[in-house]
C-alpha cells in the first residue's frame, strides 16, 4: 500500500496544481457575472394626459397663433400645483393643420420646455403626420375629420340631468373680442349629485369659453373640473392671413412611416 501510495502521490500534485491554476479563473468569472436588473417599484401616482383645444379642418378660414396652457391641481395643503406651456398652432385655407407639442412644466421653475411632437394633418389626403422630434421619424395615419362636416361647440341647456344625477346651469355671456377677432361667450357649471362618480358630496365642474364663429375655434376657455384641477387656454399673437406652406410638408431630415400600409419611404 505504501508504493502504490507514493507511485500516486506525483499524479495528486499535478491535479491540486490544475486546481490551483483554474480556481483564481472560475472566480473570477463568478465575480464579473452581471448582475440581474433591479426593478425598482412604486404603488399609487396618475398618468392622465391634458386634452387641449380642438381644432378643426375649416377651409377659408387660415390663422396662426400661440396657445398658452396652464393647468393647475390642488395641494393637500391648500395650495396648488400649476404646469404650463406654449405652444404653435397654424392652420392654411385648405384645412390643414399645423400643431407642435410641447412639455408641460412646472410654472416659475427652472425646467425649460422643448418641443417633443410635431402633428400635421390633412382633411384632402385624410393623412395625419405625428412627427417624434427625438427619432426624427413622422408616422402617417389616417384622418378621419374633413371641412364639409359640421363643427359646433359642445353645450347643454339648463335643466336636471338623466336619472336625478344632478343639474346643469348654461349662461351666455355675450360678445367680446379677442386678439382682434369677435367671440361670444358662454358658462356651463355642472352639480352632480352624491355617489354619482364616486363622490359623498355635491361635486361641481365649470366650463366657460370665448368662440370665434370665423375661425371655429375657442380662443380663451377655462375648465374647472375636481377631477383634473383648473385648465386655462389662451391664443395669443394671433393672426388670421394664409400661413407659411413649409408647415405643411414632412421635416427635413426625417423619416416617413406609412402606418396605413407599413410602408418606410426617406425623405
Amino acid at each position: 500500500m505504501r508504493v502504490l501510495s507514493l507511485r500516486l502521490l506525483p499524479l495528486i500534485v499535478l491535479v491540486a496544481l490544475i486546481v490551483l491554476a483554474v480556481a483564481p479563473f472560475v472566480l473570477a468569472q463568478s465575480e464579473n457575472k452581471p448582475e440581474p436588473p433591479v426593478v425598482h417599484s412604486q404603488d399609487g401616482g396618475t398618468s392622465g394626459r391634458m386634452e387641449s383645444i380642438f381644432i378643426p379642418p375649416l377651409t377659408g378660414a387660415p390663422f396662426s397663433m400661440m396657445l398658452v396652457t396652464e393647468w393647475s391641481r390642488p395641494l393637500g395643503n391648500g395650495g396648488s400645483f400649476t404646469l404650463v406651456n406654449k405652444r404653435r398652432i397654424v392652420r392654411d385655407g385648405r384645412g390643414r393643420i399645423y400643431q407642435e407639442r410641447w412639455l408641460l412644466v412646472p410654472k416659475g421653475s427652472k425646467i425649460e420646455s422643448r418641443m417633443d411632437v410635431i402633428q400635421i394633418t390633412d382633411p384632402k389626403e385624410h393623412t395625419w403626420l405625428n412627427c417624434g422630434v427625438d427619432e426624427k421619424v413622422c408616422e402617417v395615419r389616417p384622418y378621419g375629420l374633413v371641412p364639409e362636416m359640421v363643427y359646433k361647440p359642445g353645450m347643454g341647456t339648463t335643466g336636471p340631468l338623466p336619472d336625478g344625477q344632478g343639474f346643469r346651469q348654461h349662461d351666455d355671456l355675450g360678445l367680446s373680442n379677442s386678439n382682434g377677432v369677435d367671440t361670444i361667450g358662454y358658462r356651463e357649471t355642472v352639480t352632480l349629485n352624491p355617489g354619482v362618480l364616486g363622490n359623498d358630496l355635491p361635486m361641481v365642474s365649470t366650463r366657460e369659453f370665448w368662440y370665434s364663429a370665423k375661425l371655429g375655434i375657442n380662443l380663451i376657455s377655462k375648465v374647472d373640473d375636481p377631477t383634473s384641477g383648473k385648465q386655462f387656454f389662451s391664443a395669443t399673437e394671433l393672426t388670421t392671413s394664409e400661413p407659411d406652406p413649409r408647415y405643411f410638408v414632412v421635416p427635413e431630415g426625417y423619416k416617413v412611416v406609412d402606418r396605413r400600409k407599413g410602408e418606410e419611404k426617406p425623405n
